[in-house]
C-alpha cells in the first residue's frame, strides 16, 4: 500500500480544541502528509491547538536517529536538512522516505572563506543541536534533536556514550513520549500539519544528579530527572509533570561554583534558581542584563543577545552568556561575557563561525570546545555531531584554535 496516497476522506482536526468563539481554522490535513516538493500555504493553521492524534503510519519518518556509524571519507560531508514539507539528504545510505534535492546544501563557504578549518563530523548520525557533556565516570555523554524530520515528529530523546569523542556507544532511547510522556504526548498543529517532537534535549550533571531539559516548539520546556542516577535513566518529570514549566523552547540548565542552579530558556532573557532537590523553584526570574553594545534590537523591538538556544558556561571566573544570532548569514552563537551572573554582559562576539545550537564544555584533559551542527548551507556537512577545539584570546573571547583533532579525511 502507498502510505503517500491520500484517501477519500479528510479529516478535520482539533475543533473541539478551539475556544468559544474563536475563529475556525481554515486548514485541514488529508490522510497523507504534504507531498515532497509542495510548498505548505501561506495560510496553514500555525496555532498549535490541540488535535486527534495522526495515523499511526501518517508520517513516513522514523522518529529515532539510531546507533550512527563510524564517519567515513564516504559520510564526512552531506548529511540531512530536515523542514516541511521536505528533507533533503545526501550520503551513501538509502532512505526509507522521500527526499529532495540536495542542491547546494552544504556548500562549505565557512571553509572556503577561512573562518574555520575542513572539519568532519565526530559521528555519522542525524542528529541537530548537539550536546556533549563530560561525565563523573570518565565519559562523554551526548544527546540532540534525533529522528528523520523533527518538523513532523520524533519519539524523545536518544543518548550516546563515548571514552574518547570519537567512538561512540548508542544508549538507546532514554526517555519515551509515549512511554514516558504527559502533556508531551499531545499533538498540536504547526504549519498545518500535525507535529508532537521534542527539540533540542540537553543532558546536564548538576547537583549531584543527572537531569535532561526538553522542549517542544509552541508548547514549552520541561525537566526530567534520572531516577537511577544513571544517565540512562529512567527519567521522571520534576518540577511539573503536568504541564510545561514555561511556554518557549531551548531550556538549558547551568550549576554555578557555590551549587546553585538555574534554569533559563529560549534567547537568555532571564534566568531562575531552582532547588538543589529539583523540587520546585527558588525565587521568581530574574533579567539578565546585557550593555548597550552587546544587545542589538530585533524585528519585535526586543532588546537581545540572539533569538534562540541559550547556553551558560563559566571560564577563567566569567560568566558566559551564548545566544543563536545570524551573523553574515551564518547560524552562529553570539556570546557576550560578564563578572556577575546576571550582568551586564559585554564584549559580545561571535562564537564558531556558523556553530549555533549546542553547548560549550571543557574535557577530561582541560581541553575546550564548542559542538557544532551545521545548520546552514556554509557549512561543510549538515545535522551531524560535530567538535570544534576553541581558545580564549586576551580579551577573553572565543576564538577556533589551529590544532583541530576532526578534520576532514583525504578522499584521494
Amino acid at each position: 500500500m502507498n502510505r503517500h496516497k491520500p484517501h477519500r476522506r479528510d479529516i478535520v482536526l482539533g475543533l473541539a480544541a478551539l475556544a468559544p468563539g474563536a475563529a475556525l481554522a481554515q486548514t485541514v490535513y488529508t490522510d497523507a502528509p504534504p507531498p515532497p516538493g509542495k510548498p505548505l500555504a501561506a495560510d496553514v493553521d500555525n496555532s498549535r491547538r490541540i488535535i486527534p492524534a495522526p495515523r499511526r503510519d501518517y508520517w513516513p519518518y522514523s522518529g529515532v536517529s539510531g546507533g550512527g556509524a563510524p564517519v567515513s571519507a564516504r559520510t564526512q560531508g552531506g548529511g540531512w536538512v530536515s523542514g516541511m514539507p521536505d528533507v533533503r539528504y545526501e550520503g551513501p545510505v538509502p532512505r526509507s522516505y522521500p527526499t529532495a534535492p540536495w542542491g547546494g546544501s552544504s556548500s562549505g563557504s565557512v571553509v572556503k572563506d577561512g573562518l574555520l578549518p575542513p572539519i568532519r563530523p565526530i559521528w555519522d548520525a542525524h542528529i541537530r543541536d548537539t550536546i556533549v557533556r563530560p561525565a563523573p565516570d570518565g565519559a562523554y555523554y551526548m544527546t540532540g534533536s534525533t529522528g528523520d524530520n523533527i518538523w513532523a515528529c520524533n519519539d524523545g530523546v536518544e543518548l550516546w556514550r563515548s571514552r574518547d569523542l570519537e567512538t561512540w556507544d548508542y544508549l538507546g532511547l532514554v526517555w519515551s513520549i509515549e512511554r514516558d510522556g504527559t502533556w508531551e504526548k499531545n499533538w498540536t498543529m504547526r504549519k498545518g500539519v500535525p507535529f508532537r517532537a521534542i527539540w533540542a534535549p540537553e543532558i546536564h550533571f548538576v547537583a549531584g544528579a543527572w537531569v535532561i531539559c526538553t522542549s517542544i516548539s509552541g508548547v514549552g520546556v520541561g525537566l526530567l530527572k534520572s531516577v537511577s542516577g544513571k544517565p540512562e535513566g529512567p527519567y521522571r518529570p520534576v518540577i511539573s509533570d503536568v504541564a510545561p514549566i514555561k511556554g518557549n523552547i531551548d531550556s538549558t540548565l547551568f550549576e554555578d561554583d557555590d551549587g546553585r542552579v538555574w534554569l533559563s530558556f529560549g534567547a537568555g532573557e532571564a534566568i531562575r534558581q531552582i532547588k538543589r532537590d529539583f523540587s520546585a523553584f527558588e525565587g521568581d526570574w530574574i533579567p539578565l542584563k546585557l550593555d548597550e553594545a552587546t544587545a542589538q534590537t530585533d524585528a519585535q523591538g526586543r532588546r537581545r543577545l540572539g533569538f534562540e538556544g541559550v547556553t551558560l558556561f563559566k571560564h577563567d571566573g566569567r560568566y558566559y552568556l551564548g545566544v543563536v544570532h545570524k551573523t553574515d548569514g551564518r547560524y552562529s552563537f553570539a556570546f557576550a561575557m560578564s563578572d556577575q551572573l546576571f550582568g551586564p554582559y559585554h564584549t559580545r562576539h561571535e562564537g564558531v563561525p556558523g556553530g549555533g545550537g549546542g553547548n560549550v564544555f571543557k574535557d577530561h584533559q582541560g581541553r575546550w570546545w564548542q559542538t557544532y551542527f551545521g545548520n546552514d548551507d556554509s557549512a561543510p556537512f549538515r545535522e551531524k555531531p560535530g567538535l570544534v577545539r576553541i581558545e580564549f584570546d586576551s580579551q577573553g573571547r572565543i576564538v577556533v584554535a589551529k590544532d583541530q583533532p576532526f578534520l576532514a579525511r583525504s578522499t584521494t
